[in-house]
């Protein structure tokens, strides 16, 4: 019987579940053998490259000292571009050359000589903070260095790699529990490893589905107890992708496969679904062929620059756009980061500092059903599968308009070996009608006044697909001072199957633990936090966190007819205890970064504040597992003092830890922050009760904070912007444009 499992999983498994676990399971390309070849793996959005639809919307920047010159460029140039770059900055990336040499030298280590190894995490170690904030442009770069994650002979091991020397040090990161972040290689063949089992592929078949239709996912289980230690582990559940490209929405509910993901050994198979059917695959396709009626409510909309863009990209990295200037790269775990923040003074001309370094630190996404095949559901996207790694090439036209700068991410494979990820990053002028400022006078004044200011922005965004979901990520510039970061979540639910096809059925004591969405699916409450890092550093590094409490207060009659007005009380923050921040409606305040040893010409600490939008707070028990290795969202606003080893929330190695190791343990410690290089953490999130409209597909939900300057400028930074003009805006032919 064995052999005849074998033989099917032989028959089917290689063309098509491969196929489907690489490029529509985990959107992962798989790391050819060769930079040249890497480097080449771009996504021509369907269409060929002598397309004049590719060549007309696919639109590319190269950057020049001066400015930015539209360019189309070859899948040659590409590769030429990749393979020949080299750092122009202190925080660049490291380049294709440099990984290269970092898997030379790695290999030739002792450490891992003679035995099976993989690399989770090669990434530039960034030089001292003092030492990029000296450095300038046509100075020597400081060394260049990558820190490096690695498993061999059953242990993780952090070294730091001098790729001018060639020297390795091991870094002492001290006894915590769980592992790095898992590589490419990890997941794709976890999702594999159980079609070598013939009691998993006899179950499979038993519940009516072709292996050749079977859709797995690897599931990072968390931690819940010692007997999942000491192995790295991960849960794998499946799906039939008969009839449907979302196969999301037809779970093999019940079906959970233990795995040990070093051997790729089956631990355990549990089945508590063979009751459940597998839900219809009918209307659940969300691509725009598989419709069969389309609505064209919007005409076609471009927002067009016939003087072409303001900004430029110099050096590859160094984004500069009307008063603002920084350092942008992508990450293979935080997806994207900003760093050397500056914005132009209007009175002086001067470039100065806002932020040091920005970047989504972590992402916590639990489930809320506790039964058998749900409760470990508890993902940390950033430390677990790479939030950088699950980025994914965008869309011309439609993730990014017309004239949008693209970026490539350079990462390595598990053995080191580098490969680009295409248009994973894009930078454009943004114009959505808003209004910067105005102003217009009644005619009882008799001033014949109106003046107004259009809102031009500058947009970084990154979507990352982390299998289902879809998360877009946007850092917004605008003109007078203000960040604003914004997280928009899309894509498909995790669902469960059920035997319920209608509400009717279902006993009114009965939990579903969600929503009922169509027959036999069941949208799952769930909640997600993402964590952002701001080391702000506000004309300089030594800064001070200020709660700025708005308090009720009381007049006695005898001095005013008003019984109650506001008064704002100023508490500068001494410790991190007293930076640990729960937003609370109703005892409402402002929270500031200053910068003490500077004041305006009235007097008043130079500052930007964090300005909370809709956001939500866990409410999971404080002792719960999850909630313990996600122990920083128990605070909205966190602040710590800076340490170069404190930049991920969830801890270096997040996979299946304890939780002993994150930014509430760090912040425990209670260390003084007033006049402080310091640093500011934020966590917006989301509570999301699934609803029919999510389903297949859900419409984007958004949500954001802003750092808006706080008496950091003498005067409103954009009086001086000109309005718009007829002459400057041609007006395009409506039925050509059409």
């Amino acid at each position: 019987m064995e052999g005849a499992y074998s033989f099917l999983r032989r028959l089917f498994f290689p063309i098509s579940i491969i196929i489907l676990l690489f490029f529509t399971v985990l959107n992962l390309p798989y790391p050819p053998s060769s930079p040249a070849d890497l480097s080449s793996s771009s996504d021509t959005g369907g269409c060929t490259t002598n397309s004049a639809w590719c060549f007309s919307s696919k639109n590319r920047f190269h950057s020049t000292k001066k400015q930015l010159v539209l360019d189309h460029p070859t899948e040659s140039s590409k590769r030429s571009r990749h393979i020949n770059a080299v750092p122009r900055h202190p925080l660049d990336p490291l380049t294709i050359s440099e990984f290269n040499k970092v898997k030379a030298i790695i290999q030739s280590h002792e450490l891992f000589q003679n035995t099976q190894y993989a690399l989770h995490t090669v990434a530039l170690e960034e030089p001292e903070k003092q030492s990029v904030l000296k450095w300038k442009k046509g100075d020597p770069l400081p060394s260049r260095k990558a820190s490096v994650v690695a498993r061999a002979k059953g242990d993780s091991h952090v070294l730091t790699v001098d790729l001018d020397s060639g020297s390795v040090a091991v870094v002492e990161t001290g006894h915590h529990s769980g592992y790095p972040t898992m590589t490419v290689e990890d997941m794709t063949s976890a999702t594999w490893a159980p079609l070598s089992n013939a009691d998993f592929n006899r179950t499979i078949i038993d519940r009516g589905v072709d292996l050749a239709d079977l859709a797995c996912l690897p599931i990072s289980l968390g931690w819940f107890g010692k007997t999942e230690e000491k192995r790295r582990l991960i849960k794998v559940q499946c799906y039939s992708s008969k009839d449907t490209a979302n196969f999301y929405m037809r779970p093999i509910e019940g079906l959970t496969v233990l795995l040990d993901l070093d051997t790729k050994e089956v631990v355990e198979i549990v089945d508590k679904g063979k009751n459940i059917p597998i839900p219809k695959a009918a209307n659940t396709d969300y691509r725009f062929a598989a419709q069969n009626s389309h609505q064209n409510l919007l005409n076609p909309i471009s927002i067009e620059q016939p003087k072409g863009p303001s900004f430029t990209v110099e050096d590859d990295h160094l984004v500069k756009w009307a008063n603002w200037e920084f350092h942008l790269k992508p990450d293979a775990r935080a997806g994207v980061i900003v760093s050397r923040v500056k914005v132009k003074d209007p009175l002086t001309g001067s470039m100065r500092n806002v932020m040091y370094k920005g970047f989504s630190s972590e992402l916590f996404v639990p489930y809320m059903d506790p039964t058998d095949a749900w409760y470990f559901k508890t993902y940390m996207d950033a430390g677990e599968y790479g939030f950088g790694l699950q980025a994914m090439p965008l869309d011309p036209l439609n993730d990014c308009p017309r004239n949008a700068y693209y970026m490539d991410g350079v990462f390595p494979a598990a053995d080191g070996t580098p490969y680009v990820r295409s248009n994973m990053v894009c930078v454009f002028e943004s114009y959505a009608g808003d209004i910067g400022w105005r102003h217009s006078e009644s005619p009882i004044t008799g001033l014949p006044i109106r003046e107004v200011r259009p809102k031009v922005t500058l947009m970084v965004r990154m979507a990352a697909s982390v299998a289902n979901y879809d998360y877009i990520v946007d850092w917004e510039f605008q003109t007078d001072g203000l960040i604003r970061v914004k997280v928009g979540l899309s894509g498909i639910l995790m669902v469960k199957g059920t035997s319920y096809v209608n509400l009717n059925q279902v006993n009114a004591q009965e939990n579903l633990f969600g929503t009922l969405l169509s027959e036999n699916v069941i949208g799952v409450i769930h909640d997600h936090y993402i964590t952002f890092y701001l080391d702000m550093d506000i004309d300089g590094s030594n800064n001070s966190f200020v709660n700025v409490n708005i308090q009720r207060a009381y007049n006695s009659p005898d001095v005013s007819p008003r019984r109650s007005y506001l008064k704002a009380v100023r508490n500068v923050a001494k410790t991190e205890k007293d930076a640990q921040i729960k937003l609370k409606l109703y005892d409402p305040s402002e929270f500031h970064v200053i910068n003490p040893s500077k004041r305006t010409r009235v007097g008043n600490p130079v500052g930007y504040k964090v300005v909370p939008a809709g956001t939500a707070a866990s409410l999971l028990d404080l002792d719960d597992p999850p909630q313990r290795r996600g122990a920083f969202t128990n605070n909205q606003i966190w602040v710590t003092p800076y340490n170069r080893t404190e930049q991920w929330a969830g801890g270096l190695f997040v996979y299946q830890s304890k939780g002993e190791d994150t930014l509430a343990t760090w912040s425990d410690r209670n260390r003084p922050i007033e006049n402080k290089d310091i640093v500011l953490w934020y966590t917006l999130g989301f509570h999301h009760v699934p609803c029919q409209e999510d389903f297949p597909i859900m419409p984007t939900v958004s949500s954001s904070f802003d750092l808006k300057p706080v008496n950091f400028f003498e005067s409103n930074p954009i009086l001086n912007i000109p309005p718009n003009a007829e002459k400057d805006l041609p007006i395009c032919n409506a039925a050509a444009s059409a």
